[in-house]
């Protein structure tokens, strides 16, 4: 549905879920919430990988929820939901119903291996079941099974399933889906993010961009206006953080980073343990060099 799909585009931020002594830290999550608002990114996330939402519990996730809506205003923001447990996600799709959401997100059940047949069933009854579009989140290596190219055009077709995460690294399926153009594609691979804009992707969810959310927005921009000598510069700039970023299990650096910064604790929930001192200081060390080169007042490269 157009409507839906016009929703999905643009850089939107998967949020890290702040703790502070082994409970969700909600004042840094407002203030988290107005710093992205601030920086005109397109929308956000709630619970995703990046939010350590394995590590909260059904009523953890729903506060969460609640204070990102309510601080957050007119930006729109997904949900995710993962689970394995048909009745379990079904119960928790049930509950997101009743907030102001823009979409689902959700991961292929992990751990079962459903096989093609199983995985789509999931989705579609998923679609079938919410109120809100479904935002497929094709993302292999933390679930256990690869979306076939097939399965995800099917998928496509359903009324209600608009958007696609891409983490599925194959970029013959990328490109299928962009050409297939039922549904948006948005990146989520962060240093696949340029590459899948100019083939057509509207733009991504990027873990990434709680640093310097300014430039990954200038970046999208510029693609979209056909800048692209301005994108490649903002990507190349960009790069070098976003290794780092990924240098060790996120959400990790980016909580250092954050912290770092004065807008949370560096506190992550077991099985995740922070960034090591080592990396952090480098992650550091790149954005210190990154906003001497861009200053955070404004992003000022000549158009191409």
């Amino acid at each position: 549905m157009q409507s839906q799909q016009s929703l999905f585009q643009g850089v939107w931020v998967p949020l890290v879920t702040p703790f502070s002594g082994g409970h969700v830290d909600g004042g840094a999550l407002r203030r988290l919430v107005r710093h992205y608002v601030a920086a005109g990114v397109d929308g956000l996330v709630v619970c995703g990988s990046t939010g350590e939402a394995a590590a909260l519990d059904d009523a953890e996730q729903l506060a969460v929820l609640d204070t990102v809506l309510t601080e957050a205003g007119d930006l729109p923001i997904v949900m995710g939901l993962a689970g394995n447990h048909q009745g379990h996600v079904l119960h928790r799709l049930t509950a997101f119903g009743t907030r102001p959401l823009a979409g689902i997100l959700a991961p292929a059940p992990y751990y079962v291996r459903a096989g093609q047949e199983g995985a789509a069933a999931y989705f579609r009854c998923l679609a079938d079941a919410s109120r809100f579009p479904l935002v497929l989140y094709d993302i292999p290596y933390r679930t256990g099974t690869t979306l076939e190219t097939p399965t995800l055009l099917a998928l496509a077709a359903h009324p209600n399933i608009s958007a696609i995460k891409d983490c599925g690294g194959s970029l013959d399926k990328t490109v299928a889906l962009i050409s297939d153009g039922q549904m948006n594609v948005l990146a989520g691979e962060d240093l696949q993010s340029l590459s899948a804009m100019c083939l057509g992707a509207t733009g991504m969810i990027a873990a990434a961009a709680h640093v310097r959310p300014d430039l990954f927005v200038a970046m999208h921009r510029a693609v979209r206006a056909q800048r692209l000598d301005e994108a490649r510069s903002l990507f190349h700039a960009l790069a070098p953080v976003i290794q780092l970023v990924f240098g060790e299990p996120n959400p990790g650096p980016l909580k250092a980073e954050l912290a770092r910064q004065g807008l949370l604790s560096n506190e992550l929930r077991l099985p995740m343990l922070p960034a090591s001192e080592a990396l952090a200081a480098r992650l550091g060390a790149a954005v210190d060099a990154l906003d001497r080169q861009f200053p955070a007042q404004g992003v000022t490269l000549r158009a191409a």
